[in-house]
């Protein structure tokens, strides 16, 4: 076996809400005559996702959603499975969006994306129309599929895979928290006990992250321009700063807040030298790297995933993984069983926009699948869920 059938092999034996899922899709078949393009981190988890939905019917393709996060060993091993492959790591992008056309170009009827991309190339190149549904996974392309929402620009049914209970309360909290900490450290090899951490956003991914880091023995500040949710990491016992304060006490720096240049000039002028400087939001916009590049003389890299910007006043900040998506590009991404869950929502949900799709726009998961995968992650932990009782009941409904 190759390399990347074993990984896709391991990954799949920690998969067990998923494993349930596929043993009822190879049974019903809920995707037959369906042709899947999905745009994704390509790695092993998502290989596990793409071979079962393929044995749901469909004819399935995939094509990267980031120029450096696939695994070009699990990328040839899924392709030398059956599934159509159109992605490679460290590809241009010119290259990145004729892979997108590629997958585009066999007429998909449903498309699984991650982070907008597909969606938007789609719309862009006037490719939708045989398009009758399909699911989203990030936070960065449930706003994008909302701008389309609101110019009243998408043809199709979407489902927010996350904002669905099952992805969004496992995947950005502990997935990202988990991953995003591991992809620094791989890249890095520095100890985050002691370490000065600044997580910039407190949305769910960043309390995941903040969490983590002081698991690790960091001390965390958060940096965060909602009021509500600054008073929740402060309320969780965070320093909470301003940007240009975080920028002068900080030694690592995350970002995680899917906006552009939440690091800018002024905050870089202002960071001690050695300071490390991640991204582990969708895009690779939140580090301002323009204004890393100006105030450079030389850039060198010093480690794999790790760029020396030597500034013209003596000091040195570390940029990781081109400033895109840490934990993929320097790490295998979020840990196998809580991918489990949020691949399981998405494979259902497919299934139900294949079964009965819902008018244009965008959607919320059903409820029932939230609930399903639920039910199956404690039954494959051997995890008894209490029931109320009749006399319980009739009291909430207030029968009583």
């Amino acid at each position: 076996m190759t390399e990347g059938d074993l990984r896709i092999d391991w990954a799949a034996s920690r998969m067990p809400v998923l494993g349930a899922i596929r043993k009822d899709f190879v049974r019903r078949r809920p995707l037959d005559g369906e042709r899947l393009a999905i745009c994704i981190h390509l790695e092993a988890k998502t290989a596990v996702v793409a071979l079962a939905l393929a044995e749901a019917g469909a004819s399935v393709t995939v094509c990267g959603s980031n120029p450096l996060s696939t695994q070009d060993q699990v990328a040839q091993a899924l392709g030398e499975r059956g599934v159509a492959v159109f992605a490679r790591r460290g590809i241009d992008t010119a290259t990145y969006q004729g892979f997108l056309d590629q997958a585009l170009e066999r007429k998909p009827t449903l498309i699984m994306d991650d982070g907008g991309d597909l969606v938007q190339r789609a719309l862009d190149t006037k490719r939708a129309s045989g398009i009758r549904g399909g699911t989203e996974e990030t936070t960065t392309g449930v706003v994008r599929l909302r701008h389309l929402v609101k110019r009243r620009r998408l043809p199709f049914p979407m489902v927010a895979v996350n904002d669905g209970a099952m992805k969004h309360l496992f995947d950005n909290r502990f997935g990202t928290g988990q991953s995003a900490l591991e992809g620094v450290m791989r890249a890095t090899n520095i100890s985050l006990a002691g370490a000065r951490l600044v997580v910039v956003g407190f949305g769910d991914c960043g309390v995941g992250v903040a969490e983590r880091g002081r698991g690790l023995g960091a001390a965390v500040a958060v940096v965060e321009v909602d009021p509500v949710r600054a008073n929740l990491a402060h309320f969780d016992g965070f320093r909470v700063l301003s940007m240009d304060q975080a920028a002068r006490w900080g030694e690592v720096f995350i970002t995680v807040t899917g906006n552009r240049q939440v690091i800018r000039g002024r905050h870089l002028d202002q960071m001690q030298d050695g300071a490390i400087l991640a991204n582990a939001g969708h895009f690779d916009v939140e580090v301002d790297k323009p204004a890393l590049v100006r105030r450079s003389q030389l850039v060198e890299e010093v480690r794999p995933n790790v760029q020396a910007f030597r500034l013209k006043g003596g000091r040195s900040l570390y940029l990781l993984a081109d400033g895109r998506l840490v934990n993929l590009v320097a790490g295998d991404g979020h840990p196998i069983e809580i991918m489990d869950l949020s691949f399981s929502v998405q494979a259902l949900s497919l299934a139900y926009l294949a079964a009965t799709p819902p008018p244009p726009g965008l959607h919320p998961v059903p409820a029932a699948i939230d609930r399903q995968v639920a039910e199956l992650s404690l039954a494959a932990r051997g995890i008894t869920l209490e029931r109320l009782t009749a006399g319980q009941r009739r009291y909430l409904d207030g029968s009583v």
